[in-house]
C-alpha cells in the first residue's frame, strides 16, 4: 500500500478527511467537531472514519469500508443516499451508554474504485448537510 499514498491522499480529499494508514489500509477520518458530544459527562471527540484495502492494481478496485457516525435525524437521508449508489449497510447501531446527543453508527461496504467510492460517501454526506 506504501506506493498507493498518493491514492489515498485523493481518496481523503475527496471525502473531506484527513489521509493516514492503519494496519496497511488507507483511512480517511473525518473530525465531527461540531457534535458536541459527552459520554458519562465527559467530552467525546465524535469520528467518521472510511477506508480501502486489497487494492488490486489490474481492476483498480478495492474492498472499501466506512464507519460514520451521525446523529439521529441524520441517519436516513445518509442511508437513503448510500443505498441509492449501490454501497451495501452492515449495520446501524449504538456504540456508547450514556452519550449524549446520543450517536449512531452506521457500517457501509463496497467493492469498488477507491475514488469512485469516495465520491458516493461525498455525495451521501452532502445529503445531511
Amino acid at each position: 500500500m506504501a506506493n498507493n499514498g498518493s491514492l489515498c491522499d485523493r481518496f481523503a480529499a475527496i471525502i473531506g478527511g484527513q489521509s493516514g494508514f492503519a494496519g496497511g489500509k488507507c483511512v480517511a477520518t473525518i473530525n465531527r467537531s461540531q457534535i458536541r458530544a459527552t459520554i458519562m459527562g465527559k467530552a467525546f471527540g465524535v469520528t467518521s472514519s472510511f477506508s480501502f484495502e486489497s487494492f488490486h492494481a489490474g481492476t483498480g478496485r478495492a474492498l472499501c469500508l466506512g464507519r460514520a457516525a451521525f446523529l439521529q435525524k441524520e441517519v436516513n437521508p445518509f442511508l437513503s443516499a448510500i443505498r441509492k449508489q449501490g454501497i451495501k449497510v452492515s449495520s446501524v447501531h449504538n456504540e456508547w451508554l450514556f452519550d449524549r446527543p446520543q450517536l449512531i453508527y452506521v457500517n457501509i461496504e463496497s467493492v469498488d474504485r477507491p475514488l469512485l467510492f469516495a465520491k458516493k460517501v461525498r455525495r451521501a454526506l452532502d445529503s445531511i448537510r
